[in-house]
């Protein structure tokens, strides 16, 4: 069995999820603080349209904007001499596009949850916002945000749609576990295929077995602001 997809479709995740966990607490705070619902629900919409549309779409605008003779891709290739499409990188923009909206959407359930007297108390004491928001509002919401972030890792593991589009599946480089599987399937190597299939549900179990502790601790602690 070749071990590079395992090694490349981790090391992908790894890093959407470690650049798709503070841009998505960032835009759900930004989102949160809105105070016109209009906007809001606009804003809102444009960052979850990754989720509901199909990946190939996706992976289709994000060739269109990062293809080598498209403007962004071409000038990080002329000043950066970093071709984007077709690259390792590739993999990893197509994951934090796609996982993106779970890690957003998850956070700002997770802030909007939070005791908004224990937020109006901190003010009486002169704390800045931002101070509220990592003194106050994160411990409050890291249960939920915690569970966004493992479905938004397990999310960029599993990409196979905007990831094909925009990375390719190009052997030792690009292909991921789900390509691979694709791949050997396609090449009637029904051994291969099942192993890779394994390994993607023995990491898809641990992820709904974080999910479910992080989603009991949530419970727990809701059911115990409810006696206080």
């Amino acid at each position: 069995m070749d071990y590079s997809p395992i090694l490349i479709s981790m090391k992908t995740a790894s890093l959407s999820i470690a650049i798709t966990f503070f841009l998505g607490i960032l835009a759900a705070k930004l989102v949160a603080d809105i105070s016109r619902e209009k906007v809001k629900m606009i804003l809102d919409g444009i960052l979850t349209l990754p989720l509901v549309l199909p990946p190939t779409v996706a992976g289709f605008f994000l060739l269109y904007a990062f293809g080598v003779k498209r403007p962004i891709g071409r000038f990080f290739l002329e000043y950066f001499s970093v071709k984007i499409a077709f690259s390792w990188g590739a993999t990893v923009l197509a994951a934090v596009v796609i996982s993106f909206p779970l890690m957003y959407r998850s956070a700002r359930g997770a802030f909007e949850q939070v005791d908004q007297n224990l937020v109006y108390a901190a003010r009486t004491l002169g704390m800045s916002e931002w101070r509220i928001f990592w003194r106050v509002v994160m411990p409050l919401a890291l249960p939920g945000v915690a569970s966004g972030g493992v479905l938004a890792f397990a999310r960029g593991l599993g990409e196979f749609g905007a990831t094909a589009m925009i990375a390719g599946n190009i052997a030792g480089k690009t292909r991921t576990l789900p390509l691979a599987i694709y791949s050997a399937v396609a090449a009637g190597d029904m051994e291969s295929a099942t192993e890779y299939v394994w390994i993607i549900l023995l990491i898809s179990f641990l992820v709904v077995i974080s999910m479910n502790w992080f989603t009991a601790r949530e419970r727990g602690y809701a059911l115990r602001e409810a006696k206080k």
